[in-house]
């Protein structure tokens, strides 16, 4: 992950398929393992959260979104 800027924590709605939730679910469960139990305790939505962020950093979303040819459709 690149070098963390000033970052603000935003609650937003993001669409997204269907197959990539559950890519993250399915993954974020293998990485965390049932406990004795045999229950998965990981915060998926923090997961979502944690991907979407990385990606946004790593893709350089800020140059994105500072080219105003970029919000028109």
């Amino acid at each position: 992950m690149p070098e963390k800027k000033d970052t603000l924590m935003l609650r937003a709605n993001v669409e997204m398929t269907a197959a990539s939730l559950e890519a993250i679910v399915e993954n974020a469960k293998k990485l965390s393992g049932p406990d004795e139990k045999g229950v998965y305790r990981v915060d998926t939505a923090e997961k979502v959260n944690e991907m979407i962020s990385r990606f946004l950093l790593e893709n350089d979303f800020e140059s994105f979104v500072k080219n105003i040819d970029n919000y028109r459709r």
